[in-house]
């Protein structure tokens, strides 16, 4: 019984770090092809075009609403303990340095993670990846690169999007509900600003987004069995980049603090 469990243990570790590794080959692989940016500078622009553009409106959805749910909560710690003025700062910094950038990253996460493994692995299975190789076309090159480049370089500005809106259904949900004035409120937030919070955001952004693509990337190489398959590695990718953001995201507060 201790005998087969310790196998099980092995093997999944093994595995883990098998993967790990065809990971780590992926990104240096895509790396190596940052030269070919400028002639390949229309897939780029396409990519950042659907990773960025047309993710605000579900980006502005969810920042409106997780202002204000911020502010809601702020108020209610703060309640009894500190005046309401704080509720700027209290909201300002939980957005700017946690929830815009989580929270964006996670929203990018299903609606473009997800799709670059499917549609990756929808070619994969159709041997179009196949065909490119046969062609000469380096599928690193033409679909890897553009999609980690467009998300690396999109995702904080997604982020910055996001922050400004979910401060400001914070400060709306503060101004109609809990009768503070715009001025006391963005008074509060500009007193205890910093840039560092800013920058610490936007940095873990850019690794958000790594992320995203590079696991996207690579489940969708490594599709098979027909239909099914792609289906299996949409939510493969979903869920463990969803993970993989979280731990990311412990793991940079433990650097920082």
């Amino acid at each position: 019984m201790m005998i087969s469990f310790a196998q099980k243990i092995g093997n999944k570790t093994l595995n883990f770090l098998e993967e790990f590794g065809q990971i780590s080959i992926l990104l240096f692989r895509i790396i190596k092809f940052f030269p070919n940016v400028f002639k390949n500078r229309k897939l780029l622009l396409s990519q950042m075009e659907h990773i960025g553009v047309n993710s605000l409106p579900l980006v502005t959805i969810i920042a409106i609403f997780t202002g204000a749910v911020a502010a809601w909560q702020a108020a209610y710690q703060l309640k009894g303990i500190a005046p309401l003025s704080f509720l700027g700062t209290a909201t300002s910094k939980a957005i700017i340095t946690e929830l815009g950038p989580v929270l964006t990253a996670i929203i990018i996460a299903g609606r473009v993670g997800a799709s670059i493994a499917a549609e990756l692995g929808s070619m994969k299975v159709t041997e179009q990846i196949d065909a490119l190789e046969t062609m000469g076309i380096s599928p690193i090159r033409y679909l890897a690169m553009p999609r980690f480049l467009a998300s690396v370089l999109m995702m904080p500005i997604l982020i910055i999007f996001a922050n400004v809106i979910a401060v400001l259904g914070a400060y709306l949900i503060s101004n109609y509900f809990l009768d503070i004035s715009f001025s006391l409120f963005f008074e509060s937030v500009k007193r205890f600003f910093e840039i560092s919070d800013f920058l610490f955001g936007m940095v873990k952004g850019t690794f958000f987004g790594a992320v995203t693509s590079l696991l996207g990337c690579h489940i969708g190489f490594k599709t098979v069995g027909g239909a099914e398959g792609v289906g299996l590695s949409t939510i493969r990718s979903f869920v463990l980049t969803s993970a993989s953001i979280l731990i990311l995201d412990y793991l940079l507060w433990s650097l920082v603090f």
